[in-house]
């Protein structure tokens, strides 16, 4: 990392966070903030820290942060991402290799940090897997080209706020391609992809039986901004055309009765007016 590079990464650690809180909040001289710090740190080491195997906490901008602010000045969110996910990650490297797996992580990186209220940067992320800023770019640039969204801080507006590739891939999966299919193009899992299907089709069950969108996101213990992007898939692709996948689906996973044809385009027209 350059100089620039590593100022930016110091504003965001939570000891910068904490000595700011100690200057702005409670008036503290600079050298009294800091030895605080440090005791703080001899008193409580490892306590209140642990996260599980393969996770790691990380500060970030908050997504609620305005552009062009100063990071310092930014406000900033404690996030938990998850670097290795075990299983999973270990079927992407076997079937697609070491760069798709790089390219996965990314993708679930900037996800987590989404759904935790926060946004990355190329940096944040570089970080986080030991590599270079010009290797994320590229990788995102990669990602971007297959027609994935990645919600990055800068190019958030070009994108919408809070979304995310998950749409993406539920929504091919409804066009008709397959676990395998998705995986293979997207370089994931199959298990991921069916975990997002999943999660889509209890959003649009949940939804039918008049859940709010809060209490959908509690109930899947998935973040509100999914379950917007999950409803705003469910109304592009509520047509007849897509109607048997979807509704085959929904009696499989939920239990609810089937609707195809002429009634299941009638009953997506209504529930896109009540979703709207």
């Amino acid at each position: 990392m350059d100089e620039g590079a590593i100022r930016r990464w110091v504003v965001k650690t939570p000891q910068q966070r904490f000595r700011d809180l100690l200057r702005e909040e409670f008036g503290l001289a600079p050298r009294l903030a800091n030895e605080i710090l440090a005791e703080a740190e001899n008193c409580l080491l490892g306590a209140g820290q642990t996260v599980s195997i393969g996770r790691m906490r990380v500060i970030l901008t908050s997504l609620q942060a305005r552009a062009g602010r100063p990071l310092r000045q930014a406000d900033r969110v404690e996030v938990v991402w998850t670097i290795d996910n075990g299983g999973e990650d270990a079927a992407i490297l076997a079937a697609h290799g070491a760069e798709a797996l790089r390219q996965a992580r990314l993708l679930r990186l900037l996800d987590e940090a989404i759904e935790q209220g926060a946004v990355a940067t190329c940096e944040d992320v570089a970080r986080a897997l030991q590599v270079s800023v010009r290797t994320i770019k590229r990788d995102a640039a990669g990602l971007r080209q297959a027609g994935l969204l990645l919600p990055m801080r800068g190019s958030l507006r070009g994108i919408g706020r809070g979304q995310t590739h998950k749409a993406v891939i539920v929504g091919r999966w409804l066009e008709g391609q397959t676990y395998d299919q998705l995986a293979q193009s997207c370089r994931h899992a199959p298990t991921s992809i069916r975990r997002y299907v999943e999660a889509f089709i209890r959003v649009v069950w949940l939804a039918r039986q008049g859940y709010r969108r809060e209490e959908i996101a509690r109930l899947l213990a998935i973040g509100p901004a999914l379950v917007d992007e999950y409803l705003a898939v469910y109304r592009k692709y509520g047509g007849q055309q897509y109607a048997a996948r979807l509704e085959g689906n929904l009696e499989r996973i939920c239990g609810s009765p089937g609707k195809v044809g002429a009634e299941a385009a009638a009953s997506s027209e209504a529930e896109k007016g009540a979703l709207a």
